[in-house]
């Protein structure tokens, strides 16, 4: 083994999954820079390092230093010790400030903040204000050091340093030493692989308990983030047993004992976690009782006058609409669901207008900011999101629940499909048993990205009324983007003619690279000049996120080719610049961001190591250690662009996606363009995704638990002649007093 001592100067790469990194750093006797690369993730420039390893010669990039084990160290010159601060490590210091306190106390600095910050009223500019945030700062970053260090002698990325400090504070090394599974539990990006990697070096037994607890419980979420609510009990053992390596007799005595303690919930053969078990058993309950609940439909129907609501609103409305208009006077909860061009906008406007007119309060609401802003637009009304309505915050959780309803007579809900079973959860605890619910939402769109199939499981259950609009209105006939979009949805392949007066096109194009060379041609130049368009106004859109033509190496290619600004914070591989698009990618209660949500970065300070996001007005900080949360969205998977409309679509379409190329996918993606939709890729395989039907069926129970089938009491819904059965009393009461995990699942 080699030993070199270096001070990085930038970051060429890294990889957040994994920490491999790329970095040019300064050696001592060598002229030009040294490319060192090995797992260094969370590496910050300025950074003077330790390192054991093997100099290489790449045959592409040449000559590198391969680094096997590392370790941070105080630099010791002062040109290392002004790059180290400059680096904006510690708040207070950024590069001018370093310049300056380096100028004044040289390679005395490290020891001068260590031992009398005081002194660093010496240096002009610097008053009691700064100093207090650097002393606060460096205090921190110690005990961050510490664990990365602690870490570190476990082979942790240091990466979770910051993470870990933030969740445990002073008590990390002890809470961690403890248990090192809760680092699965507790902390959102630290998952059982890293944590069972920890507790291995530490001295754990692949049969201990408490490892196959934890590797239960993270196989359970690995499948909740596929969409299921629950494993049958034989694959959770067997794709436990995979993950674990262990005795499977070990594995269900871990189980059982987990049911016991109710970390899990059996149903039958049906293993749950918590938080899905009650909020599927809650959700079934209060939408039954909601249901069940008896009121004099009679009379609002009396009061609907069809002619004068099409006097009113200047509409005349089509036999499905007057349908739909009439059953959502008469029932207590239904369903509206129809594709593009079928008037489910003109449709819940008329709904709207008949129920203010029998002298009903309207509440709506939609589960993303995005789909609420389109939602007011539509209707002239306020929407709000879910978490808004539901008054959400960290502290409190859902101020609107069972004790404390929504006030109003009917909630009518947009975007549906992408409701989870968690969040739908927590809206039904909202209602009172006097209001009215209508859920409005495409069915043939991709499901929740959380899990549930909840509009799916209602509509199948049979049990509550759905109205399904079918008739492409003329207006909407001229739209080859609505055309095609119910052309793929009956299977059919879609008129790709191009043309100068066609707002759908296809772009054949063979080859992965000359794709994405085409993809940043067409957003960078060719569009905003052909329409007029900002490229702000312009959403790539792709089946997934790795590979040529994947959102990540897209998401490079166009912040290259439209962002030149300078400032800027990196963080896993991302560099965020001011002015990029990004997307929050976890629900975040403290900052009131959800996952999906799209903003811009509008300031980056390089001193203090944060940066603002703009989310539709709203001004969100984030610390160097939270970019993790974040993702470059020039380009985003269909899946995250659910509940969104953009003016221009591009979306790349290849048999190198075949995994991913559904029907409902490419519908999906067609559907989020309100003018212009560009398909760049192969014939081929848009064919293959027209005719993919396997959708993967997620493991619900919701449909069973409204449905006849379902054990238990059983009653009659108005305007049905299907009975179907509520959950035992003590299910319902049990998910009353249990419902509260449901904040802590994975949405």
């Amino acid at each position: 083994m080699t030993k070199l001592r270096c001070v990085v100067e930038r970051i060429t790469y890294q990889n957040a999954e994994n920490g491999y990194s790329v970095m040019k750093v300064k050696v001592k006797g060598y002229d030009d820079l040294v490319t060192l690369v090995g797992n260094l993730l969370e590496v910050p420039a300025g950074s003077v390092l330790l390192c054991e390893g093997e100099w290489r010669v790449d045959k592409r990039y040449g000559q590198q230093f391969q680094c096997e084990t590392w370790e941070e160290v105080m630099p010791a010159t002062a040109y290392g010790i002004e790059k180290y601060l400059g680096s904006g490590l510690v708040k207070g210091i950024g590069p001018k400030f370093a310049k300056l306190i380096v100028g004044h106390f040289g390679t005395d600095t490290i020891e001068v903040i260590e031992t009398d910050i005081e002194r660093l009223y010496e240096v002009p500019g610097i008053g009691k204000k700064r100093v207090e945030k650097i002393r606060e700062s460096w205090e921190k970053q110690k005990d961050i050091k510490n664990v990365m260090l602690f870490l570190q002698g476990f082979g942790v990325s240091t990466a979770y340093a910051a993470k870990i400090y933030r969740q445990y504070g002073k008590e990390s090394i002890d809470k961690v030493k403890e248990n090192p599974y809760r680092l699965a539990d507790d902390i959102w990006g630290i998952g059982f692989k890293t944590a069972d990697g920890i507790a291995r070096k530490m001295g754990y037994e692949m049969n201990d308990e408490r490892r196959l607890r934890s590797g239960l419980i993270y196989t359970l979420n690995q499948l909740a983030d596929e969409g299921h609510c629950y494993a049958e009990e034989e694959q959770l053992i067997a794709t436990a047993r995979q993950l674990l390596e262990a005795d499977e007799e070990c594995i269900r005595n871990a189980m059982t004992h987990a049911i016991e303690t109710e970390d899990l919930m059996l149903d039958d053969t049906a293993i749950y976690l918590p938080p899905f078990y009650y909020a599927e058993c809650g959700t079934a309950n209060r939408l039954s009782t909601l249901v069940h609940t008896k009121e004099t439909g009679s009379i609002f129907t009396a009061r609907f006058d069809l002619a004068k609501l099409q006097r009113e609103t200047g509409i005349e409305y089509d036999e499905v609409q007057v349908e739909a208009i009439r059953q959502a006077i008469a029932s207590k909860v239904m369903v509206l669901t129809g594709g593009p061009g079928t008037g489910k906008t003109t449709t819940t406007k008329a709904i709207i207008a008949a129920l203010q007119s029998a002298g009903m309060r309207i509440l709506l609401a939609a589960p993303t900011g995005r789909a609420a802003k389109r939602m007011s637009e539509a209707t002239g009304m306020e929407a709000k999101t879910i978490h808004r309505l539901l008054e959400y915050n960290p502290q409190d959780g859902y101020k609107r629940n069972d004790e404390n309803p929504l006030e109003g007579d009917t909630l009518i809900v947009d975007e549906c499909s992408m409701i989870d079973i968690i969040l739908m959860n927590n809206l039904t605890k909202a209602l009172p048993t006097t209001m009215r619910l209508v859920l409005v939402g495409d069915i043939d769109q991709l499901p929740s990205v959380g899990a549930g199939n909840v509009l799916r499981n209602i509509i199948d259950s049979g049990v509550i009324p759905v109205v399904r609009l079918t008739r492409i209105f003329r207006q909407a006939q001229s739209s080859r983007i609505v055309m095609s979009a119910h052309a793929i949805n009956r299977g059919c392949f879609p008129d790709i003619s191009n043309g100068q007066h066609t707002d759908f096109f296809f772009m054949k194009q063979e080859e992965p690279e000359k794709v994405a060379e085409t993809i940043v041609s067409l957003v960078r130049d060719r569009l905003p000049k052909a329409y007029r368009q900002p490229t702000a106004n312009i959403q790539v859109l792709t089946p997934m996120q790795r590979g040529v033509v994947g959102a990540a190496n897209l998401n490079m290619a166009l912040q290259q080719a439209l962002n030149h600004n300078t400032a800027a914070l990196a963080r896993g591989g991302y560099t965020f610049k001011e002015g990029d698009r990004v997307m929050q990618l976890r629900n975040n209660y403290d900052k009131d961001v959800y996952n999906g949500d799209l903003g811009y970065v509008r300031s980056v300070d390089m001193e203090e190591r944060t940066l603002t996001v703009d989310f539709d007005g709203q001004m969100v900080e984030y610390e160097a250690s939270e970019l993790d949360e974040l993702t470059l969205a020039y380009a985003t998977t269909i899946h995250k662009s659910q509940g969104s409309e953009y003016p221009i679509v591009v979306m790349p379409v290849l048999m190198t996606h075949y995994v991913m190329l559904q029907r409902n996918l490419i519908y999906t993606g067609i559907t989020r363009a309100k003018k212009i939709c560009v398909l760049v890729g192969q014939t081929k395989a848009l064919a293959y995704a027209i005719h993919n039907m396997k959708v993967l069926k997620r493991n619900t129970r919701l449909k069973e638990r409204l449905a006849p089938t379902a054990t238990g009491s059983t009653f009659t819904a108005p305007n049905s002649a299907r009975q179907y059965a509520l959950p035992t009393e003590e299910i319902q009461m049990a998910a009353e007093e249990r419902v509260q995990y449901g904040d802590k699942g994975k949405s």
